[in-house]
C-alpha cells in the first residue's frame, strides 16, 4: 500500500502536504499538548533546505515532572496497567491502524524534521513501526507467571508485573520507528511512557501520543516532553520516580545514562549505542553482484545515518579490485542525493549543519591519514543550500584508521582487505562496537566459524540488514546491552514478585 502511494504521488503533491502541515511542537501530557512551563521555544529547522519549520518547547525539569507525575498517577490507578488484557490488546490494535492512517502525515514530518527521502518512510519506516505495535499488541496475554514445586504445606507462585513509569529517550535517524520500538514494548507490559523524542526530530512524536488516546488510550499513559538532551532527557533520566529508562543513542550518552540511574533511584537502563559494522565478503561467494548490491544499501540507506550501518567492507584480497569496481558502479547509479519529497530521490540530507560538518571532517581525516578517496567525498553540486553530502567509499584503509574505528554516521564506507578467514574475524572483533555483522560466504563451515567467533549481537549470513520483529535487537561491547524487538524486551518490562502462601495442616 504505501509502495504504490510513494510511487504515484508527485514530488509537487508532496511539497504541497508539507505546505499544509502545520508543526505542533508542544509537549503532550495527560491528553492535551502544553507549552512548557518557562516558556521557551527552540527552532525547527528543514536540513534539505535550511528553512525554519516552526518552535518548538524547549522542556526542562519542570515539563518533565508533569510528564512524570501524571504517569505516575495514571500507573497507580490502574487505568492502563489494570486493564483487561484483551481490552488493552484491543487498544494497541487501533493504534497501529491509526498510524498506517495517518502515514502522509508521519511521513511528511519525518522528512521534514531529518531530511530522509519520503520513499523510504512509505516503504520502510512506517510499515515497521505499524508491525511493532501489532507484534507487541499480540504479547500482551502471553506474559505468564508460574507455580514451582514446594512442600505439601506452601504454595508458592511467581507474578510478572509491569515496572511502573518507562522513560523513553529515541535518536532522530528513525524517529517513528525508535520511537515504536521503545514505546510498544513498555506499553504491552502495562507500564506508562514518557517519550523524550530528539530535538532535530520532534514531530511525529507528539502525533503518536495524540493518536494513542484517539485509539481508547487513558489519558497520562503516554506523554511527550520536547526539548534538549542535556535539559529534558537529563531530567527523565535523573528522575527519581522513573523506573526504567530505554535509551537508543551515541556511546557518550548511553554511559551518562548509567551514570544517571546511580546518582538517583537506581531505575534499571538498557541501551542500544551505536556501531561500526563489518560486512565480510569471502572470495568464494559465487553472486559477487548479489553481496555489492547489499553492501551498497548497507552503507549508504538512509544517508548512513544508521546505527548498524555496514560502514567497514571487510574484503578478501583476491575479489578486492572487483569488489570495488563494481562498488563504485553500483552505488553511483542507485544514490544520488535530492529532494526528500520527492518520491524519486534515494538519498537526502544529513539531519543538520553539524552532522554535515562532522561528516565531511571525517572524510578529511581519512585523507590525511594515508586512505585513498574513491569516490564522493564533498557537498553534491547544486545541494549547497541542504545539509547534504556525497555518498563516499575510501580503500585503503587499515582498520586502524579513525575512519574504521570510530562511528561517522553517514556515508562514508572503508574497504579493508584482508587473508582468511581467521584475518577477518580479526579485524571484524577489533573495535568497541559490536552490534551487527553481516557474512557473505559459500561456504558453510566458515559461516558458522565466523558467526559463532564474530562478536556481534546481530549476524546476517548471505543477507543484511533482514528480520523480523521475532529478531533480538541489540548489541554486545560498548553498542550497548538489552534488546529492541522481539518478546524478551517485552518482558524487560516487567519485573517478578514471589509469593509465598504457608499452608498449615
Amino acid at each position: 500500500m504505501h509502495l504504490d502511494k510513494a510511487t504515484t504521488l508527485t514530488a509537487e503533491a508532496w511539497h504541497n502536504q508539507a505546505d499544509a502541515l502545520q508543526l505542533e511542537g508542544r509537549h503532550f501530557i495527560d491528553g492535551d499538548f502544553t507549552a512548557s512551563r518557562n516558556g521557551r521555544v527552540f527552532e525547527a529547522v528543514n536540513p534539505a533546505t535550511g528553512d525554519v519549520l516552526g518552535a518548538v518547547a524547549r522542556g526542562d525539569g519542570d515539563d518533565v515532572d508533569r510528564a512524570v507525575a501524571s504517569c505516575r498517577k495514571a500507573f497507580r490507578a490502574g487505568v492502563w496497567s489494570r486493564m483487561a488484557p484483551r481490552d488493552r490488546m484491543n487498544v494497541l490494535y487501533r493504534y497501529a491502524q491509526l498510524l498506517e492512517a495517518n502515514a502522509d502525515s508521519f511521513a511528511v514530518m519525518d522528512v521534514l524534521d531529518v531530511g530522509k527521502p519520503i520513499k523510504d518512510m512509505l516503504e520502510a519506516d512506517i510499515p515497521a513501526s505499524v508491525d511493532c505495535f501489532q507484534y507487541f499488541a499480540e504479547t500482551i496475554d502471553k506474559i505468564e507467571g508460574q507455580v514451582t514445586s514446594t512442600a505439601h504445606d506452601a504454595l508458592h507462585y511467581i507474578l510478572r508485573q509491569p515496572l511502573g513509569v518507562v522513560g523513553c529517550i529515541v535518536p532522530w535517524n528513525y524517529p517513528l520507528m525508535m520511537a515504536a520500538w521503545k514505546i510498544a514494548p513498555a506499553l504491552a507490559a502495562g507500564n506508562t511512557v514518557v517519550l523524550k523524542p530528539a530535538e532535530q526530530s520532534p514531530q511525529s512524536a507528539g502525533l503518536m501520543a495524540r493518536l494513542f488516546v484517539e485509539a481508547g488510550g487513558p489519558p497520562g499513559v503516554l506523554n511527550v516532553v520536547q526539548g534538549y538532551g542535556e535539559e529534558a532527557g537529563e531530567a527523565l533520566a535523573l528522575h527519581n520516580d522513573v523506573d526504567k529508562i530505554a535509551f537508543t543513542g551515541s556511546v557518550e550518552v548511553g554511559k551518562q545514562m548509567m551514570i544517571y540511574s546511580g546518582r538517583s533511584n537506581m531505575k534499571r537502563v538498557t541501551t542500544e549505542c551505536g556501531g561500526k559494522t563489518p560486512q565480510i565478503i569471502m572470495a568464494d561467494y559465487a553472486n559477487l553482484d548479489r553481496a555489492v548490491q547489499y553492501a551498497v544499501d548497507g552503507i549508504f540507506a538512509n544517508q548512513g545515518e544508521v546505527c548498524n550501518a555496514g560502514s567497514r567492507l571487510l574484503v578478501q584480497s583476491d575479489i578486492h579490485d572487483a569488489f570495488v569496481e563494481r562498488f563504485e558502479a553500483h552505488a553511483r547509479a542507485a544514490y544520488v542525493p535530492g529532494d526528500p519529497l520527492n518520491p524519486e530521490t534515494t538519498m537526502g540530507a544529513m539531519v543538520n549543519r553539524d552532522q554535515q560538518r562532522r561528516v565531511l571532517d571525517y572524510i578529511e581525516i581519512g585523507k590525511r591519514e594515508g586512505a585513498t578517496l574513491r569516490f564522493g567525498g564533498g557537498v553534491p553540486a547544486g545541494l549547497e543550500h541542504g545539509a547534504y553530502v556525497q555518498p563516499t567509499l575510501f580503500t585503503g584503509v587499515d582498520n586502524d584508521m579513525r575512519i574504521a574505528r570510530e562511528e561517522i554516521f553517514g556515508p562514508v564506507g572503508s574497504v579493508i582487505p584482508f587473508k582468511d578467514v581467521n584475518d577477518a574475524v580479526r579485524i571484524a572483533n577489533d573495535t568497541i562496537f559490536g552490534l551487527a555483522a553481516g557474512i557473505w560466504t559459500d561456504d558453510l563451515t566458515a559461516a558458522h566459524k565466523m558467526a559463532r567467533d564474530v562478536e556481534a549481537g546481530v549476524i546476517w549470513v548471505n543477507c543484511f540488514d533482514h528480520g523480523d520483529m521475532t529478531q533480538p535487537w541489540g548489541g554486545y561491547k560498548q553498542s550497548g546491552f538489552g534488546r529492541d524487538k522481539c518478546f524478551e524486551t517485552m518482558l524487560h518490562h516487567t519485573q517478578t514478585k514471589s509469593v509465598w502462601i504457608n499452608l498449615p495442616d
